[in-house]
């Protein structure tokens, strides 16, 4: 950090680090997720320093992210703002969505489905898009199959119909070179225009993601199936114990559709 210059990681103090911090989080205005990864990096530059004998102690070890640190505003749609984003978009890119809000897909899974992974009644997720590459699943959690509601279904059927290629490996999402579909591309391009022009220009694919978690709980349903659809962790040793099935969470995922008024 040019703020330090060369020092010696043994003149470091608490105190000077914990100044680092404030000043990050009040004069420059960073926000508190930005900030409280300084103060992670800072703790393990220093812990790696103490477990190779560079000092005794780890001065970063007590550090805390001020609460003067701006934290963002997690928004959620509402089901009439859900409405309307589907209404809003196209068929490719409403089916998009709708894997994002009605399934819990995460865009980089979305992009990189290939027919083969469509099944009868789930997402088979083995793979997904990651920095323009393809890549595997991010966490164990995140292999998981992706229960899609009736509608949704119908709504797949609809597209593959459309397609240019359906062979198994081929993309549900191609793009025109027949790669797979770039997200920043179709999103700058098809789905935020449109959402900005009905007053949805704050969603982004967080928020899709956000809005079925968000959704599903106000519906009632189990946060084990929720974690599991989202393929996120509720608890980790119910997680390695137990696991809900795909059967389990079709009833949850139709709910949310038919709560939605979308079949």
């Amino acid at each position: 950090m040019s703020t330090f210059g060369e020092r010696e990681l043994a003149a470091f103090k608490r105190d000077e680090l914990q100044d680092f911090l404030d000043g990050k989080a009040k004069r420059e205005g960073l926000s508190f997720s930005v900030v409280d990864h300084l103060r992670w990096d800072l703790k393990q530059i220093f812990d790696m320093a103490v477990a190779e004998g560079q000092i005794e102690r780890n001065p970063a070890l007590l550090l805390f992210t001020p609460k003067e640190a701006k934290k963002p505003v997690r928004r959620a749609m509402t089901i009439s703002e859900v409405q309307l984003c589907f209404a809003s978009l196209d068929q490719r890119e409403r089916l998009i969505a709708k894997l994002a809000i009605l399934a819990g897909m995460r865009p980089g899974e979305i992009f990189a489905l290939t027919w083969g992974r469509l099944t009868a009644t789930y997402a088979d997720i083995r793979q997904r898009i990651y920095r323009g590459r393809l890549d595997t699943p991010k966490t164990d959690n995140s292999f998981r199959k992706a229960a899609l509601s009736e509608g949704l279904l119908v709504e797949v059927e609809r597209w593959r119909m459309m397609a240019v290629a359906i062979r198994d490996d081929a993309w549900v999402f191609p793009s025109e070179r027949m790669t797979p579909l770039s997200k920043d591309n179709c999103w700058r391009r098809s789905m935020h225009p449109k959402l900005a022009k009905v007053g949805l220009g704050w969603v982004n694919f967080l928020v899709m993601c956000r809005t079925h978690a968000t959704l599903m709980k106000g519906l009632g349903v189990d946060g084990k199936l929720v974690a599991d659809q989202l393929g996120h962790s509720l608890d980790v040793s119910q997680n390695i114990y137990t696991q809900s099935s795909v059967e389990s969470r079709l009833p949850a995922v139709n709910k949310l559709e038919k709560s939605l008024h979308v079949m």
